[in-house]
């Protein structure tokens, strides 16, 4: 048992008592934000360099905010060092297909005051004011490239991926300072906090950068782990190579690389989506096992490995509260599916021309799913119950990371 920071467990008590007492002043806790916000729904534009800002009630596109004000004095720096000016490239014509990499992930404070974005051709993670649009702080990650984010459930910190450097910061989302970090495999990638905020799961995916995708040369793909991490100490608890589970579990045809991760509400069973797989794996924590594997369609047989966008077949996934459905981006295949967690049946229920779905998030109440549509510069919003595409919003050039947040209330997008 990892001890607790006597003065982190007072805090918390001492906020569970004074939310218990706001709670019987008011009748009934607000349901999201406070009368001095307003919920919102943020789609990272990644190449745009841009955060559209939805909505979440009518999908109405309230304005955006641009996430590379500094983009001249960046551009300066990396210039004027040849090593970043190499990763620079390295990263536009690997990762970002050609584009440069502005905006992978993004939350905000619970006051709305900040977003926090990551921003991986440039290394750092930033918050910018979302009603003067300026930069408040700015943390460098170690190494060239920043990554995908993970919010703490108290809204206190982010952690980021720091994708060359094989190891996650942990940031105060007020100042940007680090309070922690941990080690990680090759290219550190997914970060999820577990509900009551005490553990991080995290998964690292390799080199998928190779052009070497073949199994043949699989074990060229560099360290490729899942962690458990105490989001106190810091210390990881668990660390295991999905490779193992998979052959032992007899599918040593998959890959063991971990995607996009979701689990179910008692954080039992994880669902990964692996690299080249048109499905997902299920696992169980409690017995360290690979339970079951779920195949979706796969619209592209004849797709050599190496056209795989990052190694991706499917790249999102999301579950709705109730444990029962998840929402699948089908991203080589062009294709959002809803899933059954039980039977594992699925339906397609959207499906544009050239897609390419990048991300799945649930809305905080768990009942809609958002996919984010990276070639079509779309998101959808998908009903879990009835599994339909209720909504179909433009946004800016190739959209990847979806996160419901907070503006202040009467927002309005800031000046250029």
């Amino acid at each position: 048992m990892i001890a607790r920071s006597p003065g982190r467990v007072l805090a918390r008590l001492g906020a569970a008592v004074l939310a218990i007492v706001a709670i019987a002043a008011l009748g009934t806790a607000p349901a999201s934000g406070t009368a001095r916000t307003q919920p919102v729904i943020f789609v990272g534009n990644n190449w745009d360099g841009t955060v559209q800002v939805i909505d979440p009630h009518g999908y109405t596109k309230l304005g955006k905010i641009n996430a590379i004000p500094d983009i001249e004095q960046r551009m300066a720096e990396i210039y004027s060092d040849p090593v970043r000016l190499a990763y620079f490239l390295a990263i536009r014509m690997g990762p970002g297909e050609g584009h440069d990499q502005y905006v992978d992930d993004m939350y905000s404070t619970d006051d709305g005051r900040l977003l926090i974005a990551s921003r991986p051709s440039l290394a750092d993670v930033v918050g910018i004011d979302t009603r003067t649009g300026e930069i408040v702080w700015r943390f460098r990650v170690d190494g060239q490239r920043s990554d995908h984010m993970a919010l703490s459930p108290d809204g206190e910190r982010v952690a980021v991926s720091a994708s060359t450097a094989n190891l996650v910061h942990v940031l105060d989302v007020d100042t940007g300072e680090e309070v922690g970090r941990f080690p990680s495999g090759d290219t550190p990638h997914e970060n999820v906090y577990s509900a009551d905020g005490e553990r991080i799961f995290h998964a690292s995916i390799g080199h998928v950068y190779t052009p070497l995708d073949q199994p043949a040369f699989d074990s060229t793909k560099g360290e490729r782990i899942f962690e458990v991490v105490d989001a106190d100490s810091y210390q990881v608890l668990q660390r295991f190579d999905l490779r193992k589970k998979l052959d032992a579990a007899g599918y040593p045809d998959l890959s063991s690389t971990i995607r996009p991760m979701v689990h179910t509400p008692d954080e039992r069973y994880f669902y990964f989506q692996v690299s080249f797989f048109h499905g997902f794996v299920e696992y169980d924590m409690r017995t360290g096992k690979v339970t079951r594997v779920a195949t979706l369609p796969n619209r592209v047989p004849d797709m050599p490995r190496e056209q795989y966008v990052n190694d991706s077949a499917h790249h999102g996934l999301a579950m709705n509260r109730a444990g029962t459905k998840l929402c699948v981006a089908g991203t080589m295949d062009d294709y959002a599916a809803i899933v059954n967690r039980e039977t594992f049946r699925y339906r397609i229920v959207s499906d544009p021309a050239d897609g390419k779905p990048y991300w799945a998030t649930s809305s905080k109440d768990g009942t809609r799913c958002y996919v984010s549509w990276s070639g079509t510069d779309e998101m959808s919003v998908i009903d879990y119950r009835t599994e339909t595409e209720i909504k179909r919003v433009p946004v800016g050039n190739h959209p990847q990371r979806i996160r419901e947040g907070f503006v202040p209330a009467g927002w309005t997008p800031p000046a250029g």
